[in-house]
């Protein structure tokens, strides 16, 4: 279950415009879990959705009219190399190019699957075509009245940055004088916390878990070498594409930081990961190991034949004098109080600031949440969920069965001081070297089978995330709507 919160801290709008400063957001309330009503109209919520768009969301006016490619803002395009292909992206670059300004008339609203803090998502798909997005909307007057302009600013330019196969894709927004719009990339398979709730005993099994945390840390490895502290992790927060793999979503409490590059001397490296030692060429004619590739054919030589001897291979272990490039935004510090509460690092509780650090701490909590089915912390209340944070020991229940490796990677993730925390130091790359990933092919990955999961349909998967305040636009009544592709 997720937990409303109260903002502490506001930045300035100057935060965000500089990229060597910090963006700070307002609190996100946690949502509340539920299913979607049918209803005979889609209505937009206020103040329910956490979505980002490429211009600056405090200009009012409806966005200019786009009559050839270089008003695209086709650098965005062109920035993204792994989006080259994707239907999505050209059907509607196409159909901008063909038709010039693009409105709310170019979309057919299917189902609304879902309410935020500062906005509403919709499935819709493009006329004339069978792309699917997810159309996500603010409205701005909300925004400025309940002082969440800035979170929605700082998602807007972070979603401009992304081009990863584990992080959203931003493919067009489009104003008008009071409602700002962003289509994304749908994702069919619902999030980790529903499917979760579907597994027996709804815990994953730890190959599972394996697999979709390891994908989720390259996504906040990716974010950090931006200079991006994500802030929000938990299991709500991740999408599942139509091929079984990842997707973070709402990038609103998010951190901007500057970010520079730290050459380390590595000593991570455990001496028992060293490679065995091969006296001789091993059978299967598939190995790829140098010591076990000879020659296919044999060749006439003038000099004496010499027997084959494998040549020695030099220990990992001596290795350790060599550098390792770091790239984490270590030096980023916040006084805001945001996240969900049974996510929440010790830091943030005890407002003595916190940097990137408190990415790995929610990382620990998020594994913990996938192989026992409920975080490490949570109490009857939010007073004592939060006490417990602080001050309660981490504790592994019996059931399920989990490895010790995969105890040893969350105990290394919930050192309750910071700086003592697992990845603190070298980021991802020490949190990747771990035994409980001994195995994984990190490069390979976006080609591994994902877990097997049961066809997900859109109407059980819909999340509405309401707040008391929030109070129903008719979508009738919007009128078209211009908006510029990326």
């Amino acid at each position: 279950e997720s937990i409303s919160h109260v903002s502490t801290s506001s930045s300035s709008a100057s935060s965000i415009s500089n990229p060597t400063s910090c963006a700070e957001g307002e609190i996100n309330p946690g949502p509340e879990k539920s299913d979607e009503r049918s209803s005979e109209w889609l209505t937009l919520e206020r103040g329910e959705c956490s979505q980002n768009s490429k211009s600056s969301i405090s200009e009012y006016g409806c966005s200019t009219s786009i009559s050839d490619e270089s008003q695209f803002g086709l650098c965005g395009y062109n920035n993204r190399p792994h989006m080259v292909k994707d239907l999505c992206w050209i059907t509607i670059r196409q159909l901008a190019l063909q038709q010039g300004p693009l409105g709310l008339d170019n979309f057919r609203l299917l189902k609304r699957l879902g309410c935020g803090d500062i906005g509403t998502v919709y499935l819709a798909e493009l006329v004339h075509s069978d792309c699917l997005f997810a159309l996500k909307v603010m409205d701005i007057e909300y925004l400025i009245s309940r002082r969440k302009m800035l979170r929605a600013q700082a998602e807007r330019e972070i979603l401009e940055m992304l081009d990863h196969p584990f992080l959203p894709t931003l493919y067009a927004h489009f104003t008008t004088d009071n409602l700002s719009c962003l289509v994304m990339e749908y994702c069919p398979g619902g999030d980790l916390h529903v499917l979760r709730q579907r597994q027996p005993g709804r815990s994953f099994p730890e190959p599972s878990a394996r697999f979709y945390v390891a994908e989720v840390l390259l996504a906040l490895e990716y974010l950090h070498m931006l200079g991006v502290i994500y802030r929000d992790l938990k299991p709500e927060n991740i999408l599942v594409r139509d091929d079984g793999h990842i997707m973070l979503s709402d990038f609103d409490l998010s951190l901007r930081c500057s970010v520079s590059a730290v050459l380390l001397r590595s000593s991570s490296v455990a001496a028992n990961h060293q490679p065995k030692k091969l006296t001789s060429p091993c059978a299967e004619s598939y190995c790829i190991n140098s010591s076990c590739l000879q020659p296919s054919c044999a060749q006439t030589s003038c000099f004496r034949p010499r027997p084959w001897v494998p040549k020695p291979r030099k220990p990992k272990s001596s290795l350790k004098g060599l550098p390792q490039l770091v790239v984490e935004p270590t030096e980023a510090r916040s006084n805001s109080f945001v996240g969900t509460h049974e996510y929440l690092a010790p830091e943030i509780i005890k407002g003595d600031g916190h940097g990137s650090a408190v990415d790995w701490w929610t990382f620990g909590v998020f594994l913990y949440e996938l192989v026992y089915g409920r975080t490490p912390f949570r109490g009857p209340g939010n007073d004592e969920t939060l006490a417990n944070v602080v001050s309660q020991n981490l504790r592994f229940p019996d059931n399920p069965v989990v490895s010790s490796n995969a105890k040893d990677l969350i105990r290394g993730l919930l050192v309750k001081e910071p700086e003592n925390r697992l990845g603190t130091l070298r980021g991802a790359a020490e949190i990747k070297q771990h035994p409980f990933f001994e195995g994984l092919n990190w490069a390979l990955i976006r080609s591994a089978a994902p877990p097997e999961t049961r066809p997900c349909d859109v109407v059980t998967l819909a999340t509405v995330r309401k707040k008391k305040e929030g109070k129903c636009l008719d979508f009738r009544s919007a009128e078209e709507l211009e908006f510029e592709v990326f």
